[in-house]
C-alpha cells in the first residue's frame, strides 16, 4: 500500500486516470465493477486529499511547434535562501521553461526548456535566462530522440 488512506480500489482508479483522465465516472465504474456513486466519491476524495493535483491534456509538442527540448543545468553564484527563491520565481515566469528542478550535486537547477528550434533557444538563452542575476554557468543538453516518455507513476 502506498499510503494508509488508499486501498486497492483507489490505486486502480489512480492507475486508470493517469493513463486516460478523460474516462468518465461511468467508464471507471464499469472497469472496476463498482457503482458510479462510489467512483465519483472516491475521485472527489482523491482530489481533495491532493493525490490528483490536476487534470490536463498532454499535447504533441511537435504539432504545436516545440521541436527542440533542452535540459539546461544552471549553477548560481550564491546560495542564500533569498537568491534561490528569486531565481525560482523569475525562471518560472518564462513560458519556455516547462520544469524547474532544484538539484543536489554539481548544478543547482535543471530546467526543461521547450522551444521551436535552436534559434529560438538561443534567443531564450541570450535575452531571458542570461539576464537573470546570480547565474555562474548554464550548460545545456539537447534531446535527439524520445524513446520513452511517461507521465504515469507506477503504483
Amino acid at each position: 500500500m502506498i499510503h494508509g488512506d488508499l486501498d486497492q480500489v483507489d490505486l486502480e482508479i489512480l492507475k486508470l486516470l493517469q493513463r486516460d483522465a478523460s474516462l468518465t465516472n461511468k467508464e471507471v465504474s464499469l472497469m472496476l465493477h463498482k457503482s458510479i456513486a462510489t467512483i465519483h466519491e472516491r475521485i472527489r476524495r482523491l482530489k481533495e486529499q491532493g493525490y490528483i493535483k490536476r487534470v490536463v491534456a498532454i499535447l504533441d509538442r511537435k504539432k504545436i511547434n516545440r521541436n527542440l527540448i533542452a535540459f539546461s543545468h544552471v549553477l548560481l553564484k550564491e546560495h542564500t535562501a533569498k537568491t534561490l527563491v528569486e531565481f525560482e520565481t523569475e525562471v518560472s515566469k518564462f513560458g519556455e521553461v516547462m520544469e524547474c528542478l532544484q538539484m543536489t550535486g554539481a548544478h543547482d537547477f535543471i530546467l526543461r526548456i521547450a522551444t521551436k528550434d535552436m534559434d529560438a533557444y538561443h534567443e531564450f538563452l541570450r535575452h531571458k535566462l542570461a539576464t537573470l542575476p546570480n547565474i555562474t554557468t548554464v550548460q545545456s543538453y539537447f534531446v535527439l530522440s524520445e524513446p520513452k516518455s511517461e507521465t504515469a507513476y507506477p503504483l
